[in-house]
């Protein structure tokens, strides 16, 4: 089984060393909070905040996998060059359909350091 790195697993001295690393690998969600059962609903994902990650033909972020909790929800690939061949911060939309309250997490991968998961973010359903 291959390690799943979070910037939780490392030190706060690491954290400061290595802030750049982390941030431009670190998968993030974005939507709501609470959705409506069975509207629509976005749900972002965002590789990096403040550092973007490289577009290289041998250093490129794989693909974004969506969980809720461990089903498996969707997938996007990305070939080298996807992004324009410059860094960037990789993001694609989701949409999806709650009928019940979902805890949704990312696993992406970048092809030269390996699997990356996000924070789970709970997402409530109201009638």
């Amino acid at each position: 089984m291959p390690k799943v790195f979070k910037p939780v697993e490392i030190s706060p001295d690491e954290t400061a060393a290595r802030k750049d690393y982390f941030d431009r690998h670190t998968p993030h969600i974005i939507c709501d909070s609470v959705v409506k059962r069975g509207g629509r609903f976005c749900v972002k994902v965002r590789i990096g905040e403040n550092y973007q990650h490289p577009d290289d033909a041998d250093h490129y972020i794989k693909f974004i996998q969506l969980w809720n909790l461990e089903t498996f929800v969707a997938e996007v690939q990305f070939a080298p060059g996807a992004q324009g061949g410059v860094p960037s911060n990789v993001e694609v939309d989701f949409y999806l359909t709650a009928k019940n309250t979902m805890y949704l997490s990312v696993l992406s991968a970048c092809t030269k350091h390996g699997l990356w998961h996000s924070e789970e973010v709970k997402v409530s359903v109201t009638d």
